[in-house]
């Protein structure tokens, strides 16, 4: 049975908003479920008997998973419908979130985990690929995607303070209970108001790339998180940084050489392409580490609970939800601006941090939050307008896409690296180790704010607009396919 294409320009105003806040709501609940777990960790780890790494893999399987089937299930929207590939992923989701409620055990968590970013991972290409199917003018277009990214920022700011009512409230299983209800009534409005679309070639799946992929992000992961544990000697940490390098190389040639590969390599040679992956990267590194570190420091240290924890970083969360309308604005004339004030902003949140002991005055720790927020803020819609502007529109849904996916390998990797370094320091209990421990975490995270901050002021010039134009031209008799080589250092 064939699906008939509808014209997304009949579409009212009504429709078309009603697409784009369904689309959201999608996203919203994949990014809530990065950082509303946070406040629940030292709630399972009592529970389930968790160990430090196993909490690190309660956050990074559910980050893998995603980062590695973004760009697949893209794909796959583009040839059986987005509609239906969407719907597909908001049931998975909402299942695997019913499964993580009830989870007996941390292992079969991290397992049910897996199956929420299975779905996650179907919703987040998807909603994008609606949304430039609904608004087709430029003008038009930007501006949905530009909410589209402040509502994944805002769904990671609001995580921390709404899983802290819920843990205090009701337990730690209820942070997965909310899921439910929203995924099964965006199903409906997704049958409701959601037009099906195929594109018109589909491109062909890449079986290949998409298991080099997986193979990298799990072996990085895993190598990073049980090195502390098992040390850098054991077998198999070693065996795991043989394959990760091994699958990178082999990924890197692979798709260089296929003529539809999962990632054009192609891509990257526009700067403010490869500027917004790699700020993706560091910008969501240094958020879920500072999640993931914050909640062991409120709990575990100052012995705050999971309500109070939540209502402190709530600075960040208003900072973040007032300023990504405002970076939106700002950046679409003058994109350097929001990328160097939110990684400098960053940094300097991150050395503020570095400065806090087990009796810090509060004021002095929501006021760390505050400026961490303001970073983000500005920082995370400028990712997205960053990929979509770095490529012709032609890629808007691809670039998109590749900035989610360094968005959750960011994500993964803060988690796992932060994590394993505080892990590594900590000496007695967490409740007195963690501080003295955590120091090196937040250097870290502001030495990678001032490296976003020369990314950002690198990629944002005329000179790596030009290199827009550059990928522009068709190449090899193949529009949009191209090979870095052929391109000219300007």
């Amino acid at each position: 049975m064939k699906t008939q294409k509808t014209n997304a320009t009949e579409f009212g105003r009504s429709r078309k908003s009603a697409i784009l806040a369904v689309s959201c709501m999608g996203l919203f609940v994949v990014g809530l479920d990065n950082t509303i777990i946070n406040l629940a960790l030292p709630s399972i780890g009592r529970e389930l008997g968790a160990s430090v790494s196993n909490l690190q893999w309660v956050i990074d399987a559910y980050s893998v998973v995603l980062a590695s089937l973004l760009l697949l299930a893209g794909s796959v929207g583009d040839r059986i419908g987005r509609k239906r590939v969407f719907q597909t992923g908001l049931v998975l989701f909402g299942l695997g979130s019913l499964l993580c409620s009830i989870a007996p055990s941390v292992q079969l968590l991290i397992v049910f985990r897996m199956l929420q970013a299975v779905g996650g991972s179907m919703l987040n290409p998807s909603s994008v690929s609606i949304i430039t199917n609904t608004f087709r003018e430029r003008g038009e277009r930007a501006r949905a995607i530009g909410i589209w990214g402040s509502v994944a920022g805002l769904s990671w700011a609001l995580g921390p303070v709404l899983g802290g009512v819920l843990v205090d409230a009701a337990g730690w299983r209820s942070v997965f209970w909310i899921n439910a209800p929203i995924a099964l009534t965006a199903v409906v409005l997704v049958a409701r108001f959601v037009p099906e679309s195929r594109a018109d070639r589909a491109r062909s799946l890449d079986p290949i790339g998409q298991l080099l992929v997986i193979a990298l992000l799990a072996t990085v992961t895993y190598a990073i998180i049980e090195a502390p544990q098992l040390g850098i000697r054991s077998p198999w940490i070693i065996g795991c940084a043989v394959v990760a390098v091994a699958s990178a190389i082999a990924f890197v040639r692979y798709e260089r050489r296929t003529d539809e590969p999962l990632l054009n390599i192609g891509f990257f040679a526009s700067a403010p392409f490869s500027g917004a992956a790699l700020i993706a990267v560091g910008s969501y590194g240094t958020v879920a580490g500072f999640l993931f570190l914050n909640a062991l420091y409120l709990q575990e240290t100052r012995g705050f609970s999971p309500l109070s924890a939540g209502l402190l970083t709530l600075p960040a969360a208003i900072m973040i939800a007032l300023l990504a309308p405002v970076s939106g604005r700002v950046g679409g004339n003058h994109p350097r601006i929001p990328v160097t004030v939110g990684s400098l902003a960053m940094a300097v949140s991150s050395f503020l941090l570095a400065q806090l002991t087990e009796h810090s005055p509060l004021w002095q720790v929501a006021g760390a939050y505050a400026v961490f927020g303001l970073g983000f803020g500005f920082i995370n819609p400028a990712i997205t307008n960053g990929a979509v502007s770095g490529m012709p529109p032609s890629q808007a849904g691809v670039a998109a896409a590749v900035a989610s996916a360094g968005r959750q390998v960011g994500a993964t990797l803060g988690v796992a690296v932060l994590g394993s370094v505080v892990t590594a320091r900590i000496v007695g209990p967490v409740s007195t180790g963690f501080v003295a421990a955590a120091h090196l975490g937040w250097l870290i995270m502001a030495a990678t704010g001032l490296g976003l901050f020369v990314v950002g002021l690198s990629t944002t010039g005329r000179w790596a607009l030009r290199t827009v134009q550059v990928f522009d031209e068709p190449r090899n008799g193949r529009s949009g396919h191209l090979d870095p080589l052929t391109v000219r250092a300007e």
